[in-house]
């Protein structure tokens, strides 16, 4: 990792030197993670990047979440100007627009490497900007996660069939609509809340991120077993709102700046949190967690369930509907050339597809 820092130090150089006389700005920044919670980790070293290869020319006076605004208020802290820019997760949006929901991430649809190529090469960036600019913001992607652990709990939890009748705390607009289509029912939690209620029987089961995160937040104490996949959430995108006033006030080189550390920083977080995630699960199964998987049959049922789901919500708002269209699009267009790398591909083909010419469709209305 020092490796790849002295790297994009070096290549920032020149727009160091370039922009050394003009004069240095600094971005107040918070997040949507507070203390105590590992995923503020990318946003402390995405503010390090910049601090370090932006010297004299822009800083971050980074401070974690809850501490300016409560967590759940940095979106319209960064809209009113509160805070210059703020990390988040997409899908805490959807109560907003639920375009937010396929931004941050879809059941059974991207993984990790999904998003890098969606977002870098087919167009993913253009949309962020689309679906962020109508709330007179800007957003940055910074950080790529691999998929979430999946449910844990204090009973057994063999099969996709244990969750009908089962409450169960998992995030996410779609989600929920899943868990309906299982019998369950979702409940809605903030993350600092998910020990007690696993601890008190409050839900019969929960997920909140990645084997790292999970394990930092006690959930080998209070669980003992673990259903997985994370067929709610197979990979993920964070970013960082800007005012677009913020933003467009800035000279070439800053955001340049900015650029060169958000792409650094998504390298590091995939290789971070997978390294730490790793470790995790050695600490969970030391601690006699049980691991229950889905057979291929079960995803396939949850596959088909997460189509359905995707369509429906295309032609409730054709905003919506353009984004699944253009990730849809990409997973049918490189997965010609996925298909054909078989084991040594990154990521993987559905089994099926939502139907793409009507969501197209509700695209157009």
């Amino acid at each position: 990792m020092k490796a790849m820092k002295n790297l994009f130090l070096t290549a920032a150089v020149a727009l160091s030197a370039a922009a050394a006389s003009a004069e240095e700005v600094t971005l107040r920044m918070t997040s949507v993670w507070p203390e105590g919670i590992n995923l503020i980790d990318s946003d402390k070293h995405f503010a390090e990047l910049v601090n370090s290869i932006g010297e004299g020319v822009i800083q971050i006076d980074f401070t974690p979440g809850g501490v300016l605004v409560p967590s759940t208020q940095v979106f319209s802290a960064v809209q009113s100007g509160g805070v210059d820019m703020a990390t988040d997760w997409p899908g805490y949006w959807a109560g907003t627009d639920s375009t937010f929901s396929l931004l941050g991430s879809f059941p059974m649809l991207f993984t990790s490497a999904d998003y890098i190529l969606w977002t870098n090469e087919w167009g993913g960036r253009d949309l962020f900007n689309e679906v962020y600019g109508k709330y007179g913001m800007t957003y940055l992607p910074i950080a790529i996660f691999s998929s979430e652990s999946g449910l844990r709990a204090n009973k057994p939890l063999p099969t996709l069939e244990s969750l009908n009748g089962a409450r169960l705390r998992m995030s996410g607009r779609p989600q929920g609509a899943i868990l309906e289509a299982l019998g369950a029912a979702q409940v809605t939690l903030p993350g600092s809340e998910v020990y007690q209620a696993l601890e008190r029987g409050v839900v019969d089961a929960a997920e909140f991120s990645m084997p790292s995160t999970d394990l930092g937040m006690g959930f080998q104490e209070v669980t003992q077993h673990w259903q997985s996949p994370g067929w709610h959430q197979p990979g993920s995108l964070n970013g960082i709102m800007f005012g677009k006033d913020v933003w467009d006030g800035l000279t070439d080189q800053q955001r340049n700046i900015l650029e060169i550390a958000a792409k650094a920083n998504m390298l590091w977080t995939i290789s971070h949190y997978e390294k730490t995630s790793t470790e995790a699960v050695k600490v969970f199964q030391e601690a006699g967690t049980e691991v229950a998987t889905l057979t291929d049959e079960e995803m396939a049922r949850l596959q088909e369930i997460a189509n359905e789901v995707l369509v429906t919500e295309s032609c409730d708002n054709p905003l919506y509907a353009k984004v699944a269209a253009s990730q849809i699009e990409f997973m049918q267009d490189y997965g010609n050339w996925r298909g054909m790398q078989g084991d040594f591909a990154m990521g993987r083909n559905l089994a099926s597809y939502p139907d793409l010419e009507k969501i197209k469709g509700c695209a157009a209305e």
